[in-house]
């Protein structure tokens, strides 16, 4: 959904120089302003806006109105409709994988008050709308980081979902004006990229760290305890599934053309080893992490690849006798597991198994293997070529 969409900013005859609230009764696209008239009392009646924070608002009891930076609070509905699940969709499928944004900024879901909780979260639109659909039935204010359209956990990585990102966040929302508490709740998975005690330093909000689902978000509201449960990250068979489509995406056109050329170049039986090898590398590995051994995602792939070629090794051994036989076998052998580890390889970046230290020290210590075994396997191939057209078999 676009968040902007429907939203109206009004001068409001309050006296509110920027006034955004949401009136009970009224949908998305109906902004209303929630002061006093001030009209009635000829300008200087009360505001009671939360955030109002230009002249003429109360902002914070006690503290000077004006010191706050002029406050827009977007209203969404906690529904998704058919164009977020579309949406979705597509992001699954990778396609136009930036565009999927939400407007960094604050946002609200219910009716919330200056006592209302305030949820963080990143401009990833799955990872937004995980975030405002699981908040049914409570009054809430989702703050959102610029994440460059990145979810949590990456851009905690990356350090888009960072500190200095929600110090940023938290003054140009003057969020100090909206609510009268100091506490601010970041999704577990968001820690590596946060330092809590900079960040109340810097702004003076605390930061509460929630659980790692936002299906859980509810429950932790209601006891503001994360449980062992809440806690804990897991990777099931779906979430690797859902994977597998984007990964499929980046390989599948250039996996179809290599097929058609070894077609016409080898027979059926290379063309068919290209598909079997990226399909292993896409769509079995990650059905099949969790029971495939060693803890290197190259090595599973190594061991899933030999699994799959074996087949296709033992018929190029029937099918060219004697040490045609051999080269034939080994390079579908050499060739499908290169394939098919580097596949599983690209996989590090997107499960809980691994650190940014960890895959570096894969990349450098397998990626040369990978490489010299996919070498020599080609070069098994163009030998296997050369005795077929100089009449060897």
């Amino acid at each position: 959904m676009d968040s902007g969409q429907g939203i109206k900013d009004l001068h409001a005859s309050c006296g509110c120089e920027r006034c955004i609230g949401s009136s009970p009764g009224k949908d998305e696209d109906t902004i209303a302003c929630n002061c006093e008239t001030r009209a009635a009392s000829g300008g200087n009646g009360p505001c009671s806006c939360s955030g109002a924070g230009s002249p003429g608002g109360q902002g914070i009891p006690g503290q000077d109105p004006g010191v706050y930076p002029r406050t827009r609070v977007i209203p969404v509905t906690y529904h998704l409709h058919g164009r977020d699940r579309r949406a979705h969709i597509l992001a699954r499928l990778g396609y136009n994988r930036s565009g999927y944004r939400v407007e960094p900024g604050l946002y609200s879901v219910g009716h919330p008050d200056e006592h209302s909780p305030v949820i963080v979260t990143a401009n990833y639109t799955l990872s937004f709308d995980a975030v405002r659909s699981s908040l049914e039935g409570h009054d809430a204010y989702i703050l959102v980081l610029d994440t460059r359209g990145i979810n949590v956990w990456c851009a905690a990585g990356k350090g888009t979902f960072g500190t200095a990102e929600l110090v940023n966040r938290i003054r140009e929302t003057g969020l100090s004006s909206i609510v009268h508490h100091r506490r601010v709740i970041l999704p577990q998975l968001g820690a590596p990229g946060v330092s809590a005690h900079e960040v109340h330093k810097a702004c003076g909000f605390h930061v509460e760290y929630g659980p790692v689902r936002a299906a859980d978000l509810p429950a932790f509201l209601r006891d503001r305890v994360a449980t062992p449960a809440m806690r804990r990250v897991t990777f099931g068979l779906w979430d690797r599934i859902v994977l597998v489509p984007v990964e499929l995406k980046g390989v599948i056109l250039p996996a179809i053309v290599a097929a058609l050329a070894l077609w016409f170049l080898g027979g059926w039986l290379p063309a068919a080893a290209v598909i079997v090898a990226v399909l292993a590398g896409t769509v079995l590995f990650p059905v099949l992490l969790p029971f495939i051994p060693t803890t290197d995602f190259s090595t599973r792939g190594a061991i899933l690849g030999v699994l799959v070629s074996l087949p296709f090794a033992a018929i190029a051994w029937v099918m060219f006798p004697g040490p045609m036989g051999i080269l034939a076998a080994a390079s579908l052998l050499l060739v499908m597991t290169a394939v098919t580890a580097y596949l599983a390889l690209n996989f590090t970046g997107s499960t809980p198994f691994t650190s940014r230290s960890g895959v570096k020290k894969e990349i450098f210590r397998y990626i040369p293997v990978i490489a010299g075994s996919a070498i020599i396997g080609l070069c098994c191939a163009i030998a296997v070529g050369a005795g077929i057209l100089a009449g060897w078999w």
